[in-house]
């Protein structure tokens, strides 16, 4: 177990960067091939074509052909693409032998979105956990290089992919070496990184003397106290207090036992992932202050261990939260929507223009639309179409689900103000409707229900944590922040 006295993950975020060089000295070339365009490319040069024919090569999304040379060692590569957007295709990449490779993207319009495209899609490639592993002389030499795509954006790569190293890395790290305090530590961290941020954080009985009951009441069972993370930031500038206020809270369950409503051993194998949306919070807030967005940031994290002790609350409780709504709880592996209601409404009471929250929240979501797909609701419809279209352009699918207003009855409590869970009826909708009561009187929320895990491996998406509609949230950001010129 290490020691939550410094952060771990945070500043480890930035080593896949060393996979991508300047030096473009021996480099072997590659050649992207757009889908149907393979006699095309190949047509010039009768060995590679003959080759090609050979070896059937198709040019399909993220088909490599090695061309040899003279020698019988590589002498070029073609890459299959869908097209210069196709980031899954790109990241096919780091599969290549060890070597140091460059690609040569056809001049155009898109070629700087494309050579950005591609270096994040060979850094997300390359990225593996390996904090357990035994390190052996030939651990990094075995792995290819990139030269950076001439045109790309390195900086915002280079934050984006820090954010996704330290997303999967929190989320893939056990808990017994991230609990509360150790998120503490990672959030403090990145804080700490950047000018501008302030950070606060309320932990134990403290969250009762300041008014966070139901943080408390889920975290008191554990011997690692519960913890609510405030970070703060603006950018530099005079006019910063007239920027829009962006607030994100993210639900921090280091490890779901499912408190005294156990969950079954297979259910709770994969509860270290359940701060999946503290992590792509904190993820997203590291891109928006290392991007300088204009907005002025909240973010906030309640974080804790549902755990089991002779302390530990129990189902038909009746919870106090921040909002002053009681709480009649349903099961003890509902928790997370008790951490974000207080986290939530605090965040809500400083009237932001947006207010996004992150939570691995429910099994219903999953069932829905499945392991890959994060399930959003929002209260806005012009945010969700604009949400939706910034996803498709990034190729990182999001879907919607309704608040359906009808099925808040089913939250209609005898002994309290609300019920935690209904006891029928789609879970994923009520747990939705459950958190909207606390930000009523937004005029823009999302809620993002996310898996934040990869089931099995994929090319540039490895097995483990995953920040799921990372790429997307940046983009609409973007779009509705966007920088004066």
């Amino acid at each position: 177990m290490t020691s939550a006295a410094s952060a771990y993950n945070f500043p480890k975020a930035s080593r896949g960067l060393e996979s991508l060089v300047d030096d473009t000295s021996g480099a072997i070339s590659v050649l992207p091939v757009l889908q149907g365009e393979a006699e095309k490319v190949t047509e010039s040069d009768p060995l590679v074509k003959n080759w090609a024919t050979v070896s059937k090569f198709k040019g399909k999304s993220g088909e490599l052909l090695l061309v040899p040379g003279p020698d019988g060692s590589v002498s070029k590569v073609l890459l299959g693409l869908e097209g210069l957007s196709d980031i899954w295709g790109f990241a096919a990449l780091t599969k290549l032998p060890p070597g140091k490779y460059a690609l040569q993207l056809p001049e155009s319009a898109a070629s700087p979105a494309a050579a950005s495209t591609a270096a994040l899609a060979f850094l997300l490639g390359s990225y593996s956990f390996d904090r357990y592993k035994k390190k052996t002389p030939d651990t990094d030499s075995g792995k290819p290089q990139l030269v950076w795509p001439k045109g790309a954006d390195k900086q915002a790569v280079s934050a984006l992919s820090q954010s996704f190293y330290l997303a999967r890395d929190l989320i893939t790290t056990p808990a017994e070496d991230l609990g509360p305090q150790h998120l503490v530590e990672e959030a403090r961290a990145l804080a700490a990184a950047h000018a501008g941020a302030s950070f606060n954080v309320i932990q134990g009985e403290e969250l009762l003397a300041q008014g966070f009951p139901a943080i408390h009441t889920v975290g008191r069972a554990c011997s690692r106290p519960p913890a609510l993370i405030d970070i703060r930031w603006a950018p530099g500038g005079a006019d910063a207090a007239q920027l829009p206020l962006l607030a994100l809270v993210g639900k921090g369950v280091c490890f779901d036992s499912g408190g005294l409503n156990i969950k079954t051993a297979a259910g709770m194998l994969m509860m270290k992932k359940d701060m999946g949306g503290a992590a792509l919070m904190l993820a997203l807030a590291h891109v928006i202050m290392s991007g300088g967005l204009p907005v002025r940031l909240r973010v906030m994290v309640p974080a804790v261990e549902n755990s089991i002790s002779g302390n530990a609350y129990r189902p038909l409780d009746v919870l106090q939260t921040r909002a002053g709504i009681t709480v009649e709880n349903g099961n003890t592996d509902a928790e997370g929507r008790l951490i974000l209601c207080d986290a939530m409404f605090e965040a809500a009471t400083e009237k932001p223009d947006l207010l996004i929250d992150a939570a691995t929240l429910t099994g219903a979501a999953r069932v829905a639309v499945g392991a890959d797909l994060p399930a959003v609701f929002s209260s806005d419809d012009g945010v969700w179409e604009a949400l939706n279209s910034a996803a498709n352009e990034e190729n990182d699918p999001l879907w919607r689900l309704p608040l359906y207003k009808p099925y808040r009855k089913l939250l209609d409590s005898k002994v309290a103000d609300i019920k935690s869970c209904a006891t029928e009826g789609p879970g994923a909708i009520t747990a939705a409707l459950y958190l909207q009561e606390f930000v009523k009187d937004l005029p823009r929320w999302v809620h993002i229900d996310t898996g934040a895990y990869n089931n099995s491996s994929k090319d540039g998406r490895p097995e483990g944590g995953e920040a799921q509609a990372l790429r997307a949230l940046w983009r609409y950001l973007q779009q509705r922040y966007p920088k004066r010129q």
